[in-house]
């Protein structure tokens, strides 16, 4: 059985191409206009072995927002094709994930009920903007809320994410992803216990990143 799904979109403000393997082994090819937001999708992807290419273009002359949101509307319906009917899944998935002072709780739930429950960040998280040197485009602070209730919709999970601790708006942000990708790994492995297939969610490649 082939865990993959590749869907385009455009329209006026974007156009999206997102490839996904479920059980790959944590490969990306990532490319939005916002490097910060590359940054943190190739997280998603080393983190939650989900092999991942994104190709997105769009009005990042006027903010980041239109091509954020629109990747992650794409990610999340790629995620929901690849994993089909979930037949033999654990479907749930947990993850505490540090990062220097940061410390994030994920929670995913691979229910076919789309919802998200996001709290805990630092006061001020909203309106950081992050990267944009060099003439980039940055990344706001509030855009990570609406990723995870973007994908989340759009996939179909339940998601719930606590940042425990945190400063560093950088650590604040990774943190999350990771923790999300870690819990989204152990949610959509096969239970052996229901299909007699090991799980094909194995070793991290680079540990560390």
């Amino acid at each position: 059985m082939s865990r993959i799904a590749r869907i385009e979109r455009s329209t006026k403000e974007s156009s999206v191409l997102v490839e996904v393997n479920i059980d790959g082994s944590g490969k990306t090819d990532v490319s939005t206009g916002v490097a910060f937001y590359d940054h943190m999708l190739d997280a998603f992807g080393r983190h939650s072995l989900v092999d991942l290419t994104v190709r997105s273009t769009g009005d990042t002359h006027i903010d980041a927002h239109h091509v954020v949101e629109d990747t992650a509307i794409i990610l999340g319906q790629a995620l929901r094709q690849a994993l089909g009917d979930k037949k033999g899944i654990r479907r749930f998935g947990d993850a505490t994930v540090p990062l220097d002072e940061a410390l994030v709780h994920a929670v995913v739930d691979v229910s076919g009920r789309p919802y998200c429950v996001h709290s805990g960040e630092p006061a001020g998280q909203t309106y950081v903007q992050i990267g944009g040197g060099n003439g980039g485009v940055p990344y706001l602070g509030s855009l990570t809320k609406h990723v995870f209730e973007t994908v989340a919709f759009h996939a179909h999970i339940a998601l719930h994410v606590r940042v425990l601790a945190g400063i560093e708006p950088h650590h604040v942000v990774e943190t999350q992803f990771k923790a999300f990708a870690r819990a989204f790994r152990d949610a959509v492995a096969f239970d052996p216990r229901e299909t007699g297939v090991p799980s094909t969610k194995g070793t991290l490649e680079g540990e560390g990143q």
